[in-house]
């Protein structure tokens, strides 16, 4: 007999664990083991169900998807986790993958495609929406280009002007980082003029986030 997949509800919407439930025990080969309305309740009902699957909203008070998510997979034996949510930002995509979603669900998608992911999931498969793996390719395209600019612009400073823009983005002070490169206040000043200058930055801000483009910090 062909194991059945146990799957665990969060979202603290009882109207969307309902209608989920509904959805899920009517598909052949899942059952649904139990609910929780938030992140901490999650944790807690993983402990008692032992779910194969969870599937995880993002927003819900106490604790939210992101933390639960990295929480259930740190465990000694986690549940494979599908995040379902309406909230397609490209930074909860990602902080939802780094945390150890095997997947990533608008809740717009269709019942027969939520069963397909917990099945794919549960057999070790991720899965992302197409929408959600469009965006990532864009947002690659977009990252790849930014970092080949940015790493051109830092080609103009000298070795010096290179080791400030990187301390600050560190979040580096200039006190900091006079003391941690040994020159004096003023010369540190004068080394961040100067990289504003060749740059044609306005601010520290911009330098840490060119920094941040070229994979510096």
């Amino acid at each position: 007999m062909a194991r059945v997949i146990r799957v665990l509800l969060v979202d603290d919407d009882a109207m969307v664990r309902a209608g989920l439930a509904m959805m899920l025990d009517g598909a052949a080969g899942i059952t649904v083991v139990g609910e929780a309305a938030d992140g901490q309740e999650a944790v807690t009902a993983t402990d008692a169900h032992a779910p194969d699957v969870v599937l995880m909203d993002l927003r819900m008070p106490r604790v939210d998807g992101i933390v639960a998510t990295r929480r259930l997979r740190a465990r000694a034996r986690p549940p494979q986790v599908i995040v379902l949510t309406t909230f397609d930002t490209d930074e909860n995509i990602l902080h939802a993958l780094r945390a150890g979603a095997s997947g990533f669900l608008l809740k717009d998608t269709s019942p027969p495609q939520i069963v397909e992911a917990v099945t794919r999931v549960a057999a070790g498969d991720p899965i992302l929406s197409p929408r959600i793996t469009r965006r990532l390719m864009d947002r690659t395209i977009v990252q790849a280009g930014a970092y080949e600019r940015a790493r051109a612009a830092l080609a103009a400073l000298t070795p010096r002007e290179h080791e400030v823009a990187v301390a600050i983005a560190r979040g580096r002070t200039n006190a900091d980082i006079a003391a941690e490169l040994a020159m004096g206040i003023t010369t540190v000043k004068a080394h961040v003029s100067s990289i504003l200058t060749k740059l044609g930055l306005d601010n520290r801000t911009q330098i840490a986030l060119l920094a941040h483009d070229a994979g510096l910090a």
